[in-house]
């Protein structure tokens, strides 16, 4: 499977490539990497509804959802039943640095194989649990696992695409995700009725998309920038060869070789992104993943069969409609893919925010005036809602949920992109933990004015893409300084003194 690349234009560097069929293998095992992440999503929330999990590990949790009298709102609230989801993402945040340093001295390669031997740890361990203590061990190991996955592999994927086709080639992260939870939720829906173990074969079942992502590790390339930065020229040039599929590649070495160099001579990354000239990738990428959160797309990934139980669903039911989230989730992930690099990214994120507040504000006012703290919607009621959730996902789902890991892996120069990446990597798993701890808590007390907090956020974050995010479509991850950063109006003003600090850090060399 061959194609060659379209025809070199000013936005585009006159890069040589085909698309073989071993780059799109590659692109495929490492995306394993997001399916390993989304399934995770996807199955602790529909685990943490199971009588049969509640019943062995939180079992007060159990006996308040038994009474049809309390609170709808506030029958699922219990610290340690949130901390069962949410340790996974605590792990996951201070796992991100290490695999920082892990990328840049071992390569993005062995990182993966390290996140999948991780997660398949976590899944054995998850499923053998007999006290919660050894369960949240399990739930550790898989933010492990995470944190070097959702570093490593963004950056693979954003390192072997062509410039041409690299959003769509960093969406099949997220794509992967999406399919992850979809799955997920089958699983969940299937072992419901598998008493007393259907939660240990959801847990277990995790450790297969990280077999195959740990022995796809094996098959996979090292990226050419990982090798060229590592001192290996000749392994790094090789590489290049064999994922563009032509042997004329010099430009697009010599490239990768003068960032490499210019790299080498930054001793401490991360020192260098605090320093003026860097904030305008490490705001982006941060702030990104912050309002990646707070659309409050995982409160109802992470929940959804305890929402859709809240709002009157039986178990077997609300299971089925987190099935139906998923795959509305996935197939809508595809519109991103072929969007992004004929629309842009900014064009994909201020559509969503609009769809995105509409329905939070409308599931909000839904809740507010019908669903009161006993009793439950109508049918109704509860299918618009529903569909009204499915709509708010299928926007996250070509916007917010891709965008929110290409942007950052596109937009950090080499010097500091693995450095900066775990700061955006990091920042999301925080804010993810945030999210997953308070959820409960937060719908016990906000109820329905929890989407209205929500909608807050989106205009917020609609308001960030207007003033602050250059659009990046069609521009090579190393002329993002030039092209990118240099001519925003509001980002070009911490670039200006750029040169001069090149400059004194070549002297210092």
């Amino acid at each position: 499977m061959t194609s060659a690349n379209p025809a070199p234009t000013s936005a585009n560097p006159a890069f040589k490539s085909k698309m073989t069929t071993y780059v799109v293998t590659c692109w495929i095992l490492a995306a394993f990497g997001g399916l390993m992440f989304g399934y995770d999503i996807g199955i602790s929330g529909g685990v943490s509804g199971m009588d049969d999990f509640l019943i062995k590990f939180f079992p007060h949790v159990y006996e308040r959802k038994l009474h049809a009298k309390e609170n709808n709102y506030c029958k699922f609230d219990d610290q340690m039943l949130q901390l069962f989801t949410s340790s996974l993402y605590l792990a996951a945040l201070v796992a991100s640095f290490g695999a920082s340093k892990a990328c840049t001295v071992i390569g993005r390669k062995l990182t993966i194989l390290v996140a999948a031997a991780f997660f398949m740890a976590g899944a054995v361990v998850s499923a053998a649990a007999q006290v919660k203590w050894v369960l949240i061990i399990g739930r550790v190991l898989f933010g492990i696992g995470v944190g070097f996955g959702n570093e490593a592999v963004p950056l693979f994927l954003s390192e072997v695409a062509p410039v041409q086709h690299r959003g769509a080639v960093n969406i099949l992260f997220q794509l992967f995700v999406t399919i992850g939870i979809l799955i997920a939720d089958f699983v969940n829906y299937g072992v419901a009725n598998l008493h007393p173990n259907g939660w240990r074969a959801a847990l277990g079942l995790a450790g297969t998309p990280a077999l195959v992502l740990f022995v796809g590790s094996f098959f996979i390339t090292e990226t050419p920038t990982s090798l060229v930065e590592r001192g290996d020229l000749s392994a790094g040039k090789k590489a290049l060869e064999r994922i563009r599929g032509v042997s004329d590649v010099d430009a697009e070495y010599e490239q990768i070789k003068r960032a490499c160099e210019q790299a080498k001579l930054i001793d401490q990354p991360f020192k260098k992104l605090m320093r003026r000239e860097s904030r305008p990738p490490l705001v982006i990428g941060m702030m990104l993943q912050v309002f990646q959160q707070f659309t409050g797309i995982n409160a109802i990934m992470f929940y959804g069969p305890v929402l859709f139980q809240t709002c009157g669903f039986k178990s077997n039911a609300s299971l089925l409609s987190a099935v139906i989230l998923g795959g509305v989730n996935c197939l809508s992930t595809f519109v991103s893919i072929f969007g992004v690099d004929k629309f842009g990214r900014r064009a994909l994120l201020l559509q969503a925010c609009v769809q995105m507040f509409i329905c939070q504000m409308a599931i909000g006012g839904i809740l507010l005036v019908n669903l009161k703290p006993t009793g439950s919607l109508n049918s109704g009621l509860a299918a618009i809602v529903v569909v009204l959730v499915a709509l708010f996902v299928m926007s996250f789902a070509w916007s917010w949920g891709p965008l929110g890991w290409l942007i950052p892996s596109e937009t950090f120069p080499v010097e500091t992109r693995t450095a900066g990446f775990a700061f955006a990597v990091s920042t999301n798993m925080l804010f993810t933990f945030i999210i997953a701890q308070a959820f409960l808590s937060m719908l016990c007390h906000l109820q329905a004015f929890i989407f209205f907090f929500f909608s807050a956020w989106i205009v917020i974050m609609g308001a960030f893409v207007i003033f602050l995010l250059p659009e990046t479509k069609g521009v090579s991850i190393d002329e993002m300084n030039e092209r990118v950063w240099k001519q925003h109006p509001v980002w070009k003003k911490f670039m200006d003194d750029d040169e001069g600090m090149k400059c004194q850090e070549m002297a210092q060399v």
